[in-house]
């Protein structure tokens, strides 16, 4: 008997986003780790130390801000680790809500 090759299906790692619970993959997500100079983006997602993921959206980085990444990377946010949070926030885009003819909102 021969065997058939099969396809491998490649696997895409998936993540959970802190802020709106939705998970996505890896890549679509901004990975931010806890090191012992603090918080800080990792845009690489190679950097050691425990990490959480956000999507690039600011209502994402605001509820997580609230305390939501602070118990997931298992650490109390420092006033300088909020402050560069928060600098990195005022670079993502503003969300614009597109309205259908119905004059409801399409996200």
């Amino acid at each position: 008997m021969t065997r058939k090759p099969t396809k491998r299906v490649k696997h895409i790692p998936q993540r959970t986003c802190v802020g709106c619970q939705t998970v996505l993959p890896k890549r679509q997500l901004i990975r931010l780790v806890r090191t012992p100079a603090g918080v800080q983006v990792d845009p690489t997602g190679k950097l050691a130390g425990r990490g959480a993921y956000l999507h690039d959206r600011r209502t994402c980085w605001e509820r997580a801000l609230k305390g939501a990444l602070a118990h997931a990377l298992k650490v109390n946010l420092s006033p300088e680790d909020r402050q560069r949070l928060q600098a990195f926030l005022e670079t993502l885009p503003t969300e614009s809500v597109a309205m259908d003819t119905d004059g409801k909102a399409n996200m």
